[in-house]
Protein backbone atom coordinates (compact mmCIF):
# COMPACT_ATOMS: atom_id res chain seq x y z
CA UNK A 1 0.00 0.00 0.00
CA UNK A 2 1.22 3.79 -0.63
CA UNK A 3 -0.36 5.93 1.71
CA UNK A 4 -0.25 9.24 3.65
CA UNK A 5 -1.57 7.01 7.41
CA UNK A 6 0.95 4.48 7.18
CA UNK A 7 -0.35 3.85 10.48
CA UNK A 8 -4.13 2.98 9.49
CA UNK A 9 -3.48 -0.35 8.44
CA UNK A 10 -2.23 -1.66 12.13
CA UNK A 11 -5.49 -2.68 12.83
CA UNK A 12 -6.91 -4.12 9.89
CA UNK A 13 -3.88 -6.51 9.49
CA UNK A 14 -2.57 -7.48 12.42
CA UNK A 15 -6.02 -9.82 13.11
CA UNK A 16 -7.79 -12.48 11.61
CA UNK A 17 -6.80 -14.21 8.85
CA UNK A 18 -4.58 -11.88 6.22
CA UNK A 19 -2.60 -11.41 9.89
CA UNK A 20 -1.84 -15.41 10.38
CA UNK A 21 -1.01 -15.69 6.56
CA UNK A 22 1.56 -13.32 6.65
CA UNK A 23 3.42 -14.62 9.58
CA UNK A 24 3.31 -17.84 8.02
CA UNK A 25 4.76 -16.17 5.05
CA UNK A 26 2.31 -16.92 2.11
CA UNK A 27 1.35 -13.31 1.79
CA UNK A 28 3.47 -10.02 2.92
CA UNK A 29 2.49 -6.93 2.94
CA UNK A 30 4.54 -3.98 3.22
CA UNK A 31 3.14 -0.31 4.00
CA UNK A 32 5.18 2.79 1.92
CA UNK A 33 4.51 6.11 3.31
CA UNK A 34 4.23 8.65 0.57
CA UNK A 35 5.89 11.58 2.41
CA UNK A 36 8.68 9.48 2.10
CA UNK A 37 8.82 10.68 -1.18
CA UNK A 38 8.64 14.08 -0.89
CA UNK A 39 11.39 16.73 -0.76
CA UNK A 40 10.38 19.99 1.14
CA UNK A 41 10.55 20.45 4.40
CA UNK A 42 6.92 20.12 5.27
CA UNK A 43 6.60 17.03 3.59
CA UNK A 44 3.69 18.13 0.65
CA UNK A 45 1.94 15.51 -0.76
CA UNK A 46 -1.27 17.57 -2.00
CA UNK A 47 -1.82 21.06 -3.98
CA UNK A 48 -4.73 23.10 -5.01
CA UNK A 49 -6.54 22.06 -7.96
CA UNK A 50 -5.98 23.83 -11.33
CA UNK A 51 -9.29 25.87 -12.84
CA UNK A 52 -9.98 26.04 -8.72
CA UNK A 53 -12.43 24.35 -6.24
CA UNK A 54 -12.66 22.87 -3.55
CA UNK A 55 -10.33 20.69 -1.50
CA UNK A 56 -7.00 19.49 -2.39
CA UNK A 57 -5.50 16.99 -4.56
CA UNK A 58 -2.52 14.49 -4.57
CA UNK A 59 0.51 15.59 -6.68
CA UNK A 60 1.94 13.23 -9.10
CA UNK A 61 6.07 13.35 -8.62
CA UNK A 62 5.40 11.59 -5.13
CA UNK A 63 3.21 9.12 -6.56
CA UNK A 64 5.28 8.64 -9.07
CA UNK A 65 8.19 8.54 -7.35
CA UNK A 66 7.18 6.32 -4.93
CA UNK A 67 6.16 3.48 -7.45
CA UNK A 68 9.19 4.00 -9.80
CA UNK A 69 11.66 3.30 -6.78
CA UNK A 70 9.39 0.64 -5.11
CA UNK A 71 9.04 -1.47 -8.41
CA UNK A 72 12.52 -0.18 -10.47
CA UNK A 73 11.10 -2.07 -13.28
CA UNK A 74 7.33 -3.77 -13.87
CA UNK A 75 6.80 -7.34 -14.96
CA UNK A 76 3.34 -8.60 -15.95
CA UNK A 77 3.42 -10.35 -12.77
CA UNK A 78 3.00 -6.53 -11.07
CA UNK A 79 -0.04 -4.27 -10.77
CA UNK A 80 -0.82 -0.84 -10.01
CA UNK A 81 -4.35 -0.41 -8.60
CA UNK A 82 -5.32 3.05 -7.66
CA UNK A 83 -8.30 3.43 -5.61
CA UNK A 84 -10.72 5.58 -6.40
CA UNK A 85 -14.23 6.34 -6.35
CA UNK A 86 -14.39 6.45 -10.31
CA UNK A 87 -13.07 3.42 -10.84
CA UNK A 88 -15.13 0.08 -11.73
CA UNK A 89 -17.08 -1.46 -8.18
CA UNK A 90 -14.63 -4.17 -6.87
CA UNK A 91 -15.96 -7.92 -7.13
CA UNK A 92 -15.19 -11.14 -6.47
CA UNK A 93 -14.32 -11.77 -9.83
CA UNK A 94 -12.35 -8.73 -9.76
CA UNK A 95 -10.57 -10.44 -6.60
CA UNK A 96 -10.00 -13.68 -8.28
CA UNK A 97 -8.31 -11.84 -10.86
CA UNK A 98 -5.86 -9.62 -8.76
CA UNK A 99 -5.12 -13.35 -7.05
CA UNK A 100 -3.60 -13.82 -9.70
CA UNK A 101 -0.77 -11.74 -9.68
CA UNK A 102 2.53 -11.61 -7.39
CA UNK A 103 2.49 -8.84 -6.35
CA UNK A 104 -0.43 -5.84 -6.26
CA UNK A 105 0.39 -2.17 -5.56
CA UNK A 106 -2.59 -0.07 -4.49
CA UNK A 107 -2.24 3.56 -4.08
CA UNK A 108 -4.90 5.22 -1.55
CA UNK A 109 -6.19 8.40 -2.65
CA UNK A 110 -7.35 11.05 0.04
CA UNK A 111 -8.69 14.95 0.11
CA UNK A 112 -10.61 15.48 -3.56
CA UNK A 113 -8.79 13.14 -5.47
CA UNK A 114 -5.61 12.22 -7.20
CA UNK A 115 -3.90 14.11 -9.96
CA UNK A 116 -5.43 12.31 -13.44
CA UNK A 117 -1.97 11.72 -14.65
CA UNK A 118 -1.42 9.28 -12.06
CA UNK A 119 -4.96 7.28 -13.41
CA UNK A 120 -3.64 7.67 -16.90
CA UNK A 121 -0.02 6.82 -17.04
CA UNK A 122 1.02 5.00 -13.94
CA UNK A 123 -1.70 3.30 -12.40
CA UNK A 124 -2.71 -0.26 -14.49
CA UNK A 125 -6.37 -0.15 -13.68
CA UNK A 126 -8.77 1.71 -11.22
CA UNK A 127 -11.34 0.55 -8.85
CA UNK A 128 -13.94 1.30 -6.51
CA UNK A 129 -15.61 -0.42 -3.29
CA UNK A 130 -19.05 0.98 -3.91
CA UNK A 131 -21.08 3.71 -5.42
CA UNK A 132 -20.09 5.88 -2.37
CA UNK A 133 -17.24 8.52 -1.21
CA UNK A 134 -14.78 7.57 1.66
CA UNK A 135 -12.42 9.88 2.88
CA UNK A 136 -9.47 7.96 1.75
CA UNK A 137 -8.28 4.54 -0.24
CA UNK A 138 -7.34 3.23 3.33
CA UNK A 139 -10.10 1.62 3.90
CA UNK A 140 -10.83 0.84 0.12
CA UNK A 141 -7.39 -1.02 0.20
CA UNK A 142 -8.14 -2.90 3.82
CA UNK A 143 -11.32 -4.38 1.59
CA UNK A 144 -9.57 -5.62 -1.54
CA UNK A 145 -6.71 -7.04 0.50
CA UNK A 146 -8.69 -9.18 2.72
CA UNK A 147 -10.75 -10.29 -0.27
CA UNK A 148 -8.11 -11.24 -2.25
CA UNK A 149 -5.92 -13.13 0.49
CA UNK A 150 -9.09 -15.03 1.45
CA UNK A 151 -8.12 -16.92 -2.10
CA UNK A 152 -4.62 -17.62 -1.34
CA UNK A 153 -4.04 -21.40 -0.91
CA UNK A 154 -3.30 -22.12 2.87
CA UNK A 155 -4.93 -18.45 3.66
CA UNK A 156 -8.19 -20.32 4.85
CA UNK A 157 -8.18 -23.32 7.63
CA UNK A 158 -10.93 -24.66 5.32
CA UNK A 159 -10.47 -23.82 1.51
CA UNK A 160 -13.75 -24.73 0.93
CA UNK A 161 -15.18 -22.07 2.59
CA UNK A 162 -14.25 -19.69 -0.34
CA UNK A 163 -15.45 -21.96 -2.53
CA UNK A 164 -19.13 -22.26 -1.12
CA UNK A 165 -19.44 -18.66 -0.14
CA UNK A 166 -21.88 -15.95 -1.95
CA UNK A 167 -20.31 -14.99 -5.29
CA UNK A 168 -17.88 -17.88 -5.01
CA UNK A 169 -18.65 -19.48 -8.52
CA UNK A 170 -17.22 -17.80 -11.65
CA UNK A 171 -19.92 -16.64 -13.68
CA UNK A 172 -22.49 -16.86 -11.11
CA UNK A 173 -23.77 -14.15 -8.83
CA UNK A 174 -25.69 -15.63 -6.10
CA UNK A 175 -25.41 -15.13 -1.96
CA UNK A 176 -24.83 -17.73 0.32
CA UNK A 177 -27.05 -20.02 1.68
CA UNK A 178 -28.99 -19.70 4.84
CA UNK A 179 -26.50 -21.26 7.70
CA UNK A 180 -28.10 -22.52 10.82
CA UNK A 181 -25.80 -24.48 14.45
CA UNK A 182 -27.23 -25.81 17.29
CA UNK A 183 -29.69 -25.47 19.18
CA UNK A 184 -31.76 -27.50 16.36
CA UNK A 185 -35.21 -25.30 18.23
CA UNK A 186 -34.35 -21.84 19.59
CA UNK A 187 -37.23 -19.76 20.44
CA UNK A 188 -39.48 -22.31 18.47
CA UNK A 189 -37.50 -21.53 15.43
CA UNK A 190 -36.63 -24.87 14.06
CA UNK A 191 -33.52 -25.45 11.73
CA UNK A 192 -35.18 -27.18 8.06
CA UNK A 193 -35.80 -30.64 8.86
CA UNK A 194 -33.52 -31.64 5.72
CA UNK A 195 -30.35 -30.30 7.35
CA UNK A 196 -30.87 -32.81 9.91
CA UNK A 197 -30.89 -36.15 8.14
CA UNK A 198 -27.97 -36.70 6.55
CA UNK A 199 -28.84 -36.92 3.49
CA UNK A 200 -25.82 -35.08 1.88
CA UNK A 201 -27.45 -34.88 -1.51
CA UNK A 202 -30.93 -33.49 -0.65
CA UNK A 203 -29.46 -30.96 1.54
CA UNK A 204 -26.61 -29.71 -1.42
CA UNK A 205 -30.12 -29.38 -3.68
CA UNK A 206 -31.71 -27.64 -0.57
CA UNK A 207 -29.02 -25.30 0.10
CA UNK A 208 -28.89 -24.36 -3.77
CA UNK A 209 -32.20 -23.83 -3.47
CA UNK A 210 -32.50 -21.58 -0.63
CA UNK A 211 -29.63 -19.58 -1.94
CA UNK A 212 -31.48 -18.30 -5.55
CA UNK A 213 -34.52 -17.41 -2.80
CA UNK A 214 -32.81 -15.92 -0.59
CA UNK A 215 -30.63 -13.86 -3.72
CA UNK A 216 -34.31 -12.66 -5.35
CA UNK A 217 -35.61 -11.89 -2.43
CA UNK A 218 -32.72 -10.02 -0.56
CA UNK A 219 -30.70 -9.14 -4.03
CA UNK A 220 -33.21 -8.77 -6.51
CA UNK A 221 -30.92 -6.91 -8.96
CA UNK A 222 -28.68 -10.08 -9.16
CA UNK A 223 -31.91 -11.79 -10.60
CA UNK A 224 -30.58 -11.94 -13.84
CA UNK A 225 -27.29 -13.52 -13.44
CA UNK A 226 -28.63 -16.68 -11.51
CA UNK A 227 -27.55 -19.95 -12.08
CA UNK A 228 -30.34 -22.05 -14.03
CA UNK A 229 -32.28 -24.30 -11.83
CA UNK A 230 -31.15 -28.09 -11.27
CA UNK A 231 -34.03 -30.20 -13.22
CA UNK A 232 -35.86 -32.62 -11.34
CA UNK A 233 -34.18 -36.12 -11.27
CA UNK A 234 -35.64 -38.88 -13.44
CA UNK A 235 -36.56 -41.52 -11.11
CA UNK A 236 -35.86 -44.44 -12.49
CA UNK A 237 -39.23 -47.20 -12.67
CA UNK A 238 -37.70 -50.97 -10.66
CA UNK A 239 -38.41 -53.55 -12.96
CA UNK A 240 -40.94 -56.04 -10.62
CA UNK A 241 -39.44 -59.98 -10.81
CA UNK A 242 -42.82 -62.23 -10.83
CA UNK A 243 -42.35 -63.93 -7.72
CA UNK A 244 -40.91 -67.66 -7.79
CA UNK A 245 -43.79 -70.22 -9.21
CA UNK A 246 -46.19 -67.40 -10.07
CA UNK A 247 -47.34 -67.81 -13.69
CA UNK A 248 -45.25 -65.63 -16.28
CA UNK A 249 -48.63 -63.41 -17.80
CA UNK A 250 -49.07 -63.47 -21.66
CA UNK A 251 -50.09 -60.75 -24.54
CA UNK A 252 -53.28 -60.95 -23.95
CA UNK A 253 -53.05 -60.61 -20.05
CA UNK A 254 -51.16 -58.00 -20.62
CA UNK A 255 -53.80 -56.33 -23.13
CA UNK A 256 -56.57 -56.90 -20.43
CA UNK A 257 -54.75 -54.76 -17.59
CA UNK A 258 -54.58 -51.88 -20.32
CA UNK A 259 -57.57 -51.89 -20.75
Amino acid sequence: MLTIFPEFFRGPFEHGVVAKADGAGILKIHVHNLRDWTSDRHRTVDDRPFGGGEGMVLKPGPIFDAVESIWPQRTPEQRVILLSAQGPVFDQEAARRLSKYRELLLICGRYEGVDERVAEHLADEELSIGDFVLSGGELAAAVVIDCVARLLPGVLGNEASAIQESFSAPGEKMLDCPHYTRPANFRGWKVPEVLLNGNHEEIRKWRRQAAREKTIRLRPDLAEHLPPEEPPKKRRRRKVEPEAGAPVPTESDKKEVLQ
